[in-house]
């Protein structure tokens, strides 16, 4: 079975044991792990920095997309990317110097990731597009994890899809992703699918189970069979 790549977020996961949740959830079948950092200025929440993820990279060698929720983003991404990031995306509306940063993150060695939230409009990607290497769509309000999917956002979604049509660019969604969400997101063009309290319940098994039951429904939205 094809569709979406799968990227839980460990926002959702046990903060007391996150080595093994993310050796388990890799095991579960993730294709990516994805790293939220937020920084209580940019958004209302505080997660963790560059050593934590230091610390959680030996534990599997699945892609870490970094997502960074903070302002000003120009003085980390060394640190970033020296903590073992493969992707690291920035918000689109933490920075005056989008164009810079990408520069610097491709510059680090690193795939370079654009995050939009939902009322930021898809044509700041317009002079961005050979510099860019995923566009991540955030479909709630970045902050904190569990909340509601925003379907308003989904024809943005399907917009972007056409600009980056034939370019070597994922698009992810962020955000109230589900079985029954994830379908949506990928009948609108998603290919990458973040995953937070969705997948995160129910011990190894469970992440399992979670994970290919938004594998299977986001491949069936896409008329794929096993």
């Amino acid at each position: 079975m094809t569709g979406p790549l799968i990227a839980p977020s460990i926002l959702a996961s046990d903060f007391s044991r996150l080595g093994e949740e993310v050796r388990d959830v890799a095991a579960a079948g993730a294709d990516y792990i994805h790293l939220d950092v937020m920084d209580g200025h940019f958004v209302p929440n505080i997660t963790f920095g560059p050593d934590v993820i230091k610390a959680l990279r030996p534990h599997t060698d699945k892609v870490f997309d970094v997502h960074l929720m903070i302002s000003p983003v120009e003085p980390y991404l060394e640190a970033f990317a020296a903590a073992g990031a493969d992707i690291i995306t920035v918000q689109a509306e933490a920075t005056d110097h989008l164009d810079r940063c990408l520069q610097v993150i491709r510059g680090l060695g690193k795939k370079a990731g654009v995050a939009l939230n939902p009322a930021t409009h898809e044509s700041v990607l317009t002079y961005l597009l050979d510099k860019i290497d995923l566009v991540c769509v955030m479909t709630v309000n970045p902050g904190f994890g569990g909340q509601a999917f925003i379907p308003d956002v989904l024809p943005k979604v399907e917009r972007i899809r056409d600009m980056i049509r034939g370019r070597d660019i994922r698009l992810e969604i962020d955000g109230g992703v589900n079985p029954t969400t994830g379908a949506l997101c990928a009948k609108a063009g998603a290919d990458v699918l973040v995953a937070g309290s969705a997948v995160f319940k129910g011990g190894i098994e469970g992440y399992r189970a979670n994970i290919a039951a938004i594998r299977r429904s986001a491949a069936s939205a896409l008329g794929l069979v096993a």
